[in-house]
């Protein structure tokens, strides 16, 4: 394995699907899997040794859920990019998962490329999220609510200011801070305070719930930067 290939550790109790996507990471001229496992417990056992740029983690397996998992994981490192992949529907899982730290979310059904092309986008720092998860996370905020407390959208969008609307775009697209700051000419650090004043006026707890918020609000006028 070279200096640049992205080192990646696939945890999943299914073997059939473990197997293709082994075979993916390690057809790709980028990715290598240094370690496979089909439990949580062989994973917490063997993390150390095995310090991957990618943790691929299954959000259900019989001996503890990967919940726990990331909950284990984030308390002692806060650096290890962990992408979540699943064929689980529950929002309330998927949300929690965003709360304790998860770097993004693929649907089992993503189709190859995309996974890679996700997996790149993560190791430089942007969120990875599919279709398929946002509409999911979209769908649920909307079901329960989960808006800014006793304000509604549009006036949500009143209290943003342009530079924290221009900010939410580009959440919404998947960019990170220093992305988001090159785009708009400004410091990460003040892309920081975007995201922080972005997460207290909708009363969110992440950046992908950011996203998800945005793309409830298909109505709503976030600035288009394209062109």
């Amino acid at each position: 394995m070279s200096s640049s290939t992205i080192s990646v550790v696939v945890v999943d109790d299914h073997p059939l699907f473990r197997r293709g996507v082994v075979e993916l990471l390690n057809d790709s001229d980028e990715m290598t899997v240094i370690a496979e496992y089909d439990s949580a417990a062989s994973l917490l056992n063997n993390i150390d040794d095995t310090y991957p740029d990618i943790l691929l983690l299954d959000l259900q397996m019989p001996d503890q859920s990967g919940l726990e998992v990331l909950k284990q994981l984030r308390s002692h490192d806060q650096n290890l990019k962990i992408i979540i992949i699943t064929a689980c529907n529950d929002q309330e899982m998927l949300l929690e998962a965003l709360r304790f730290g998860a770097n993004g979310f693929l649907q089992k059904d993503t189709p190859p490329d995309e996974i890679l092309s996700q997996l790149l986008s993560a190791v430089k720092g942007n969120v990875v999220i599919n279709a398929g998860a946002v509409t999911s996370l979209a769908s649920h905020l909307r079901e329960h609510q989960m808006e800014p407390t006793n304000h509604s959208s549009s006036s949500a969008f009143t209290q943003m200011t342009e530079r924290e609307r221009e900010t939410l775009f580009y959440i919404s697209k998947g960019l990170n801070n220093k992305l988001i700051a090159r785009e708009l000419g400004i410091s990460d650090g003040t892309v920081k305070v975007y995201v922080k004043n972005l997460l207290r006026k909708l009363n969110l707890h992440s950046r992908l719930e950011l996203a998800a918020w945005a793309h409830n609000q298909q109505s709503a006028e976030l600035p288009s930067r394209e062109g």
